[in-house]
């Protein structure tokens, strides 16, 4: 599992529409809130998401770009984004390859079922390309003020 002030691992991955993001285009200008969530279009990601969006502006205003991580696909993800008018990037990581460096990819039990799925996770990168937060297994709802807040305070 990463650490703060580690260097962030870097990663290529298209979004929801299919543009190819790479986390080193956002070093020098931008700071960068990268979250992890299970699933697209499902109760706590959808409130995460949807929280994330309402703050889009004032994390603009903090020179922060708001990622949003899962194994969905670039259709899937779109369908989600115009479902809920969404403005995040996410990330479609079918491979699984960005949530093996992150160390999100994790066994879950659910009803006594273990298995392997996305632990929801957000990690603060500053524009040093710098873990300046990690944060694993987070709450949703409520989340995207709490990260507001600690970018507020960098």
């Amino acid at each position: 599992m990463l650490e703060k002030n580690q260097l962030a691992p870097d990663f290529k991955a298209p979004d929801q529409s299919n543009k190819l993001i790479n986390l080193s285009e956002f070093r020098d200008n931008k700071n960068v809130v990268l979250y992890f969530y299970p699933k697209d279009d499902t109760p706590g990601c959808t409130i995460e998401a949807r929280q994330f969006t309402e703050f889009a502006g004032q994390f603009s205003e903090l020179d922060t770009v708001i990622i949003g991580v899962s194994k969905d696909s670039c259709e899937s993800h779109q369908a989600f984004v115009e479902k809920y008018g969404l403005n995040v990037i996410l990330l479609a990581d079918t491979t699984g390859e960005i949530c093996e460096s992150y160390g999100v990819w994790q066994e879950k039990e659910k009803n006594g079922e273990k298995k392997m799925g996305i632990v929801r996770s957000t990690f603060i990168i500053n524009k040093d390309g710098v873990l300046q937060d990690v944060m694993y297994a987070v709450n949703a709802d409520g989340h995207a003020r709490e990260i507001l807040e600690k970018i507020r305070q960098f």
